[in-house]
């Protein structure tokens, strides 16, 4: 019998505290949330609990341009009217605004997505948990999509200090752009992208044709879905695009995103996926057993984001949670049911997603897959037993 999973997982209160703004969808505020019903069902009895350091401006520069990072170490509400060049420079503004200890924000959840990756690294846990983490969209240079620092680029580049190859999967409503972006010419990292995509739909980028490029070429793997998809659809093309990717690419260590934006009844969602649905895909990439970081993403009915990351924590430890709400800080957000169900109540919409659309979709990615046909090999010169230096990125 296997043993069970070392768990570790990172929280810093301060990270719900931040305010985007009056009507800004997103709330950090359902952190909090989400870290008091892990607190009421007892989760954090069964796992390691720790508060990530603040990542240095030189961690962030990584892979973001440091005169990026040191702009938005320097710009406050107090003095952006005073940078307009700068802030449309590196899209500032709208979607993306200058508020209140917007850096140490950015330092707290990108420091604890680095964090489970060394964790991870120096096998001192199993599965590493970051549901502060996950911003996908942000760029080299620049801001995109709520994003500010794309935590997930920083915790791959470290998991790639010891991982010859490693493996990302985004199940958030959105595409993970930025991500892509980042390993769009590499076989080091696979990315795999289920996502709505069309009717002009944010990012716009995720076609099923957008595969990579150079050495990348079939690296890059898009899921594009049309409104609607159900738990059935969805679970289904997962675990068979998965198995297959995994079979095909053997990763030394996983990356999965859980967007709860793909939820049914999201503020800016359009997909019908139910807790159960969305989290069957994370049991599901568990059983691979490989080194696992997960982090949050987006989500934007923040008592449904909860619930769900709630669940996924449970789903990692094994544990089924009982449906009512343990009394806890937030209890009143869940009414009128204090259950983990999301409310039949939430808008259901028809699944735009035929049969023969899946399919196509289907066959055109295993199509893709067979075009490696084997795992990339890297040269590796072993250093200290344990790290490994490799011949290119």
């Amino acid at each position: 019998m296997r043993p069970k999973d070392r768990i570790s997982y990172f929280y810093d209160g301060d990270v719900g505290s931040v305010y985007f703004g009056p009507n800004h969808p997103m709330k950090p505020h359902r952190l909090c949330m989400t870290h008091h019903l892990v607190l009421s069902y007892e989760l954090h009895t069964k796992m390691e609990i720790y508060r990530p350091h603040k990542a240095y401006p030189a961690e962030l520069a990584q892979f973001h341009s440091p005169d990026y990072v040191e702009f938005l170490h320097r710009i406050t509400p107090d003095t952006q009217h005073l940078f307009p060049n700068d802030l449309a420079k590196y899209n500032l503004g709208e979607d993306c605004p200058v508020f209140e200890n917007l850096f140490e924000f950015c330092q707290i959840y990108a420091g604890g997505t680095i964090d489970a990756a060394r964790r991870l690294n120096n096998q001192l846990c199993d599965i590493a948990i970051n549901w502060a983490g996950g911003l996908h969209h942000a760029k080299k240079c620049e801001a995109s999509g709520f994003c500010y620092i794309n935590d997930l680029v920083l915790g791959i580049l470290e998991l790639l200090k010891y991982h010859a190859r490693v493996l990302y999967i985004d199940i958030d409503v959105h595409h993970g752009d930025g991500v892509e972006e980042a390993f769009y010419f590499t076989d080091r990292v696979m990315t795999v992208s289920f996502h709505k995509f069309g009717d002009m739909f944010f990012p716009g980028t995720g076609d099923v044709k957008e595969i990579g490029g150079k050495e990348g070429k079939f690296y890059a793997i898009n899921v594009p879905l049309k409104d609607g998809i159900d738990d059935t659809s969805f679970t289904r093309l997962f675990k068979a695009i998965i198995s297959k990717v995994v079979e095909t690419y053997q990763p030394g260590a996983i990356v999965l995103q859980c967007g709860a934006d793909s939820l049914a009844g999201d503020r800016l969602g359009c997909f019908n996926l139910s807790i159960d649905g969305h989290s069957e895909c994370v049991r599901f990439v568990k059983k691979f057993n490989l080194p696992l970081l997960v982090t949050g993403g987006g989500g934007y009915t923040k008592e449904n984001v909860a619930r769900c990351w709630v669940v996924e924590t449970g789903v990692l430890l094994d544990t089924e949670l009982p449906n009512e709400i343990p009394e806890n800080e937030y209890f009143k957000y869940f009414a009128p049911d204090y259950s983990l169900k999301i409310p039949r109540g939430n808008i259901v919409l028809e699944n735009l997603n035929s049969k023969s659309y899946l399919s196509a979709i289907k066959v055109q990615v295993l199509e893709n897959l067979r075009n490696i046909q084997h795992a990339p090999s890297v040269q590796m010169q072993e250093v200290c037993s344990t790290r490994f230096l490799y011949s290119r990125f």
